[in-house]
Protein backbone atom coordinates (compact mmCIF):
# COMPACT_ATOMS: atom_id res chain seq x y z
CA UNK A 1 0.00 0.00 0.00
CA UNK A 2 2.95 2.32 -0.60
CA UNK A 3 5.28 3.92 1.95
CA UNK A 4 4.93 3.38 5.69
CA UNK A 5 5.23 6.50 7.86
CA UNK A 6 4.18 4.67 11.01
CA UNK A 7 0.96 6.70 11.12
CA UNK A 8 -1.64 4.24 9.92
CA UNK A 9 -4.52 6.58 9.12
CA UNK A 10 -2.19 8.91 7.20
CA UNK A 11 -0.74 6.10 5.10
CA UNK A 12 -4.22 4.79 4.31
CA UNK A 13 -5.44 8.26 3.36
CA UNK A 14 -2.47 8.76 1.04
CA UNK A 15 -3.16 5.34 -0.51
CA UNK A 16 -6.73 6.46 -1.22
CA UNK A 17 -5.49 9.73 -2.79
CA UNK A 18 -2.92 7.99 -4.97
CA UNK A 19 -5.41 5.37 -6.10
CA UNK A 20 -8.03 7.95 -7.06
CA UNK A 21 -5.37 10.07 -8.80
CA UNK A 22 -4.58 7.09 -11.05
CA UNK A 23 -8.22 6.67 -12.11
CA UNK A 24 -11.76 7.57 -10.95
CA UNK A 25 -12.98 4.99 -8.41
CA UNK A 26 -16.27 3.93 -6.91
CA UNK A 27 -16.23 2.29 -3.49
CA UNK A 28 -15.80 -1.26 -4.78
CA UNK A 29 -12.92 -0.20 -7.04
CA UNK A 30 -11.31 1.76 -4.24
CA UNK A 31 -11.41 -1.24 -1.91
CA UNK A 32 -10.01 -3.55 -4.57
CA UNK A 33 -7.16 -1.19 -5.48
CA UNK A 34 -6.11 -0.32 -1.92
CA UNK A 35 -6.96 -3.55 -0.10
CA UNK A 36 -8.76 -1.51 2.57
CA UNK A 37 -11.92 -2.78 4.27
CA UNK A 38 -15.10 -1.30 2.79
CA UNK A 39 -16.00 0.74 5.89
CA UNK A 40 -12.47 2.14 6.21
CA UNK A 41 -12.19 3.08 2.55
CA UNK A 42 -15.59 4.80 2.64
CA UNK A 43 -14.81 6.73 5.82
CA UNK A 44 -11.46 7.98 4.51
CA UNK A 45 -12.79 8.92 1.08
CA UNK A 46 -15.72 10.85 2.54
CA UNK A 47 -13.37 12.61 4.96
CA UNK A 48 -11.03 13.59 2.13
CA UNK A 49 -14.07 14.81 0.20
CA UNK A 50 -15.05 17.11 3.09
CA UNK A 51 -11.62 18.72 2.85
CA UNK A 52 -11.97 18.96 -0.98
CA UNK A 53 -8.98 16.68 -1.51
CA UNK A 54 -11.42 14.40 -3.35
CA UNK A 55 -14.64 15.18 -5.18
CA UNK A 56 -17.14 13.21 -7.29
CA UNK A 57 -17.56 13.01 -11.05
CA UNK A 58 -20.89 12.76 -12.89
CA UNK A 59 -20.95 8.99 -12.31
CA UNK A 60 -20.48 9.41 -8.56
CA UNK A 61 -16.90 8.14 -8.60
CA UNK A 62 -14.21 9.81 -6.51
CA UNK A 63 -11.71 11.96 -8.44
CA UNK A 64 -8.99 14.41 -7.29
CA UNK A 65 -10.48 17.51 -5.68
CA UNK A 66 -9.81 21.24 -6.08
CA UNK A 67 -7.81 21.49 -2.85
CA UNK A 68 -5.04 19.44 -4.46
CA UNK A 69 -4.64 22.05 -7.18
CA UNK A 70 -4.58 24.86 -4.61
CA UNK A 71 -1.94 23.09 -2.55
CA UNK A 72 0.13 22.18 -5.61
CA UNK A 73 0.20 25.82 -6.72
CA UNK A 74 2.39 26.67 -3.71
CA UNK A 75 4.70 23.67 -4.06
CA UNK A 76 8.17 23.62 -5.61
CA UNK A 77 7.58 22.21 -9.09
CA UNK A 78 10.82 21.47 -10.90
CA UNK A 79 9.04 20.45 -14.12
CA UNK A 80 7.12 23.73 -14.30
CA UNK A 81 10.21 25.76 -13.45
CA UNK A 82 12.22 23.98 -16.16
CA UNK A 83 9.41 24.55 -18.66
CA UNK A 84 9.27 28.27 -17.92
CA UNK A 85 12.88 28.53 -19.12
CA UNK A 86 12.08 26.72 -22.39
CA UNK A 87 8.52 27.60 -23.43
CA UNK A 88 9.17 31.29 -24.24
CA UNK A 89 11.77 30.27 -26.83
CA UNK A 90 9.35 27.78 -28.39
CA UNK A 91 6.61 30.42 -28.48
CA UNK A 92 8.92 32.98 -30.07
CA UNK A 93 10.22 30.59 -32.74
CA UNK A 94 6.73 29.40 -33.72
CA UNK A 95 4.67 32.53 -33.03
CA UNK A 96 1.93 30.38 -31.48
CA UNK A 97 0.58 29.66 -27.99
CA UNK A 98 2.47 26.93 -26.14
CA UNK A 99 1.54 25.00 -23.01
CA UNK A 100 2.76 22.29 -20.66
CA UNK A 101 0.24 19.73 -19.40
CA UNK A 102 0.36 17.15 -16.62
CA UNK A 103 -2.17 14.36 -16.13
CA UNK A 104 -4.13 14.24 -12.87
CA UNK A 105 -6.36 11.18 -12.93
CA UNK A 106 -8.85 11.52 -15.78
CA UNK A 107 -8.02 15.17 -16.56
CA UNK A 108 -4.96 17.09 -17.72
CA UNK A 109 -3.90 20.35 -16.12
CA UNK A 110 -2.06 23.23 -17.79
CA UNK A 111 0.87 23.90 -15.45
CA UNK A 112 2.79 26.39 -17.61
CA UNK A 113 2.16 28.46 -20.74
CA UNK A 114 3.65 31.13 -22.96
CA UNK A 115 1.48 33.32 -25.16
CA UNK A 116 2.15 35.62 -28.13
CA UNK A 117 2.31 39.27 -27.01
CA UNK A 118 -0.26 40.36 -29.63
CA UNK A 119 -2.54 39.00 -32.32
CA UNK A 120 -4.71 35.92 -32.52
CA UNK A 121 -4.10 33.39 -29.79
CA UNK A 122 -5.51 30.14 -28.45
CA UNK A 123 -5.13 30.91 -24.78
CA UNK A 124 -5.18 28.19 -22.13
CA UNK A 125 -4.74 29.80 -18.70
CA UNK A 126 -2.44 28.05 -16.23
CA UNK A 127 -4.54 25.88 -13.93
CA UNK A 128 -7.08 25.01 -16.64
CA UNK A 129 -8.31 21.42 -16.34
CA UNK A 130 -9.09 19.78 -19.68
CA UNK A 131 -10.39 16.42 -20.79
CA UNK A 132 -8.17 13.39 -21.35
CA UNK A 133 -10.57 12.10 -23.99
CA UNK A 134 -9.34 14.27 -26.88
CA UNK A 135 -6.53 16.55 -27.99
CA UNK A 136 -2.86 16.00 -28.78
CA UNK A 137 -1.60 16.49 -25.20
CA UNK A 138 -4.19 14.03 -23.90
CA UNK A 139 -2.98 11.45 -26.41
CA UNK A 140 0.65 11.97 -25.38
CA UNK A 141 -0.16 11.56 -21.69
CA UNK A 142 -2.34 8.49 -22.41
CA UNK A 143 0.17 6.86 -24.76
CA UNK A 144 2.81 6.41 -22.05
CA UNK A 145 0.41 5.82 -19.14
CA UNK A 146 0.16 2.44 -17.42
CA UNK A 147 -1.92 -0.24 -19.18
CA UNK A 148 -4.56 0.07 -16.45
CA UNK A 149 -4.84 3.82 -16.91
CA UNK A 150 -4.93 3.51 -20.70
CA UNK A 151 -7.79 1.02 -20.47
CA UNK A 152 -9.74 3.46 -18.28
CA UNK A 153 -9.09 6.43 -20.56
CA UNK A 154 -9.94 4.57 -23.77
CA UNK A 155 -13.50 3.93 -22.57
CA UNK A 156 -14.53 7.49 -23.48
CA UNK A 157 -11.67 8.58 -25.74
CA UNK A 158 -11.75 9.93 -29.28
CA UNK A 159 -8.53 7.95 -29.92
CA UNK A 160 -7.75 4.22 -30.01
CA UNK A 161 -5.02 1.96 -28.65
CA UNK A 162 -3.64 1.73 -32.19
CA UNK A 163 -3.38 5.54 -32.31
CA UNK A 164 -1.47 5.52 -29.01
CA UNK A 165 0.90 2.83 -30.29
CA UNK A 166 1.62 4.96 -33.37
CA UNK A 167 2.31 7.96 -31.12
CA UNK A 168 4.77 5.98 -28.99
CA UNK A 169 6.58 4.89 -32.15
CA UNK A 170 6.93 8.34 -33.76
CA UNK A 171 7.28 10.37 -30.54
CA UNK A 172 4.64 13.06 -31.09
CA UNK A 173 0.89 13.57 -31.51
CA UNK A 174 -1.40 16.05 -33.20
CA UNK A 175 -5.12 16.80 -33.36
CA UNK A 176 -7.45 18.84 -35.54
CA UNK A 177 -10.86 19.97 -34.22
CA UNK A 178 -10.84 17.14 -31.66
CA UNK A 179 -11.52 19.11 -28.49
CA UNK A 180 -12.59 22.48 -29.94
CA UNK A 181 -13.85 23.01 -33.49
CA UNK A 182 -11.41 24.98 -35.61
CA UNK A 183 -8.43 24.49 -33.29
CA UNK A 184 -5.37 22.35 -34.06
CA UNK A 185 -2.56 21.28 -31.75
CA UNK A 186 0.58 19.19 -31.61
CA UNK A 187 2.41 17.77 -28.59
CA UNK A 188 5.51 15.88 -27.53
CA UNK A 189 6.38 13.99 -24.31
CA UNK A 190 8.62 15.22 -21.51
CA UNK A 191 10.49 12.33 -19.86
CA UNK A 192 12.08 12.11 -16.43
CA UNK A 193 15.40 10.46 -15.65
CA UNK A 194 13.72 7.06 -15.30
CA UNK A 195 12.24 7.30 -18.78
CA UNK A 196 8.67 7.93 -17.62
CA UNK A 197 6.52 10.58 -19.30
CA UNK A 198 5.72 13.28 -16.75
CA UNK A 199 4.26 16.01 -18.97
CA UNK A 200 3.34 17.01 -22.51
CA UNK A 201 4.55 20.16 -24.22
CA UNK A 202 2.05 21.52 -26.75
CA UNK A 203 1.47 24.13 -29.39
CA UNK A 204 -2.07 25.17 -30.30
CA UNK A 205 -3.86 27.60 -32.57
CA UNK A 206 -6.39 28.01 -35.38
CA UNK A 207 -6.34 25.40 -38.14
CA UNK A 208 -5.90 28.25 -40.60
CA UNK A 209 -2.40 28.86 -39.21
CA UNK A 210 -1.30 25.47 -37.89
CA UNK A 211 -2.74 23.50 -40.82
CA UNK A 212 -4.34 20.08 -40.84
CA UNK A 213 -1.08 18.21 -40.16
CA UNK A 214 0.42 20.32 -37.35
CA UNK A 215 2.48 17.45 -35.99
CA UNK A 216 4.55 17.21 -39.14
CA UNK A 217 5.04 20.98 -39.12
CA UNK A 218 6.03 21.38 -35.46
CA UNK A 219 7.28 17.95 -34.32
CA UNK A 220 10.97 18.84 -34.50
CA UNK A 221 10.53 22.04 -32.47
CA UNK A 222 8.30 20.31 -29.91
CA UNK A 223 10.58 17.31 -29.40
CA UNK A 224 13.57 19.67 -29.06
CA UNK A 225 11.74 21.76 -26.43
CA UNK A 226 10.64 18.64 -24.54
CA UNK A 227 14.23 17.39 -24.51
CA UNK A 228 15.43 20.77 -23.24
CA UNK A 229 12.93 20.60 -20.36
CA UNK A 230 14.07 17.06 -19.52
CA UNK A 231 17.70 18.17 -19.59
CA UNK A 232 17.01 20.93 -17.04
CA UNK A 233 15.35 18.62 -14.49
Amino acid sequence: MGKDSGIGVLDKSVAVLETVSAAPRNLNELCEATGLPRATAHRLAVGLEVHELLTRDDAGRWVPGPALTRLAATAHDSVREAALLVLPGLQESTGESVQLYRREGAVRVCIAASEPPTGLRDTVPVGTRLTMTAGSAAKILAAWASPETRTMLLLDAAYSERTLADIRRRGWAHSVSERVEGVASASAPVFDAAGDVIAAVSISGPIGRLGRRPGEKYAEALVSAASAITARL
